[in-house]
């Protein structure tokens, strides 16, 4: 729990831009988990660069959390600060066909900017949900084409908040669903992106096919965090789950998704054990099966007891 002299001071930073005791089951895509102690949205850079000072100072942890896709957090809640960035969410158009684009923009916003104004080259992204800076974080992407290949730069605040910086792309490491290298409790602020001119219907005729594709094979309509496992070296880990019989198995609340096996779903009262109960099942069976490690995807949150 956040101390009654440290609420005070969180609430003279951001006003009512802080709430405590929130619960992350609103803020995640899956609808599941306990509560933070704290959950705040800075208004702009110089809030956040205030918040992490605050922070650092009073030796609080914090994490950064986008519009809660990709992220499962436990029953248990999350200690300390979850700082979501959902009001940094400027476009702006630079020269040489670029983006610059905060990290608090949503997959939607980027995708109807580009189809408006005719920018091809982010396409991959129409329907990988969340925002620009959970994104960066999981390297998103389709097939062959990932952020690693339109990212030009990012723009990275320090843990103490006193330090911004623009990382090349040179210098980002960049995995598979991963970006590795940044002083843990950095903050993602911004990234310029490449695009190129196209004719506005054929950015949008492109988005319209990967959307379909997508509503075809993911199950869009009911909660869920995305894919769970990364994809083993020349597998699938839906291929895989679906050969051992295990779309459709659930415990509680939680379903593997018999649309697309790679999926765990929200029924109605899940809760995360349920979740984390399937993904141990999921891992064992393959591993008895194939031998292969499953890894996880998602990213798992929280306090452990």
């Amino acid at each position: 729990m956040i101390a009654p002299a440290l609420q005070r001071q969180l609430e003279d930073v951001l006003g009512d831009r802080v709430r405590f005791e929130a619960p992350m089951a609103r803020h995640t895509s899956l609808g599941v988990g306990g509560p933070a102690d704290a959950l705040a949205t800075p208004a702009d850079r110089d809030e956040l660069a205030a918040l992490l000072a605050l922070l650092a100072e009073e030796g609080v942890p914090h994490l950064f959390l986008g519009k809660g896709f990709n992220t499962l957090v436990r029953d248990e809640g999350v200690e300390g600060v979850v700082i979501q960035l959902i009001r940094l969410r400027r476009i702006e158009e630079r020269p040489g066909g670029r983006l610059r684009v905060e990290v608090g923009v949503s997959h939607a916003q980027l995708t109807r900017f580009c189809i408006e104004r005719g920018l091809a080259g982010l396409e991959f992204g129409a329907g990988i949900p969340g925002t620009v800076g959970g994104w960066l974080a999981m390297n998103a992407g389709i097939g062959t084409r990932e952020m690693v290949d339109v990212v030009r730069e990012v723009e990275v605040m320090s843990p103490s908040g006193r330090h911004r910086r623009h990382l090349v792309q040179d210098t980002l490491r960049f995995g598979y669903r991963s970006l590795r290298g940044l002083a843990p409790g950095s903050a993602l602020i911004s990234t310029l992106l490449e695009v190129t001119l196209a004719e506005p219907e054929h950015v949008r005729a492109e988005v319209e096919r990967l959307l379909a594709r997508r509503a075809a094979t993911q199950p869009l309509d009911i909660p869920s965090c995305g894919s769970v496992f990364k994809n083993p070296p020349g597998d699938f880990a839906g291929r895989l789950i679906e050969a051992a019989g295990l779309k459709g198995e659930h415990v509680g609340g939680a379903e593997i998704s018999s649309v697309h096996a790679n999926f765990i779903t929200n029924r109605g009262d899940a809760t995360a054990r349920d979740v984390l109960e399937l993904i141990e099942l999921a891992r064992r069976r393959i591993a008895e099966a194939s031998g292969v490690e499953l890894e996880t995807e998602v990213q798992i949150v929280g306090r452990t007891s």
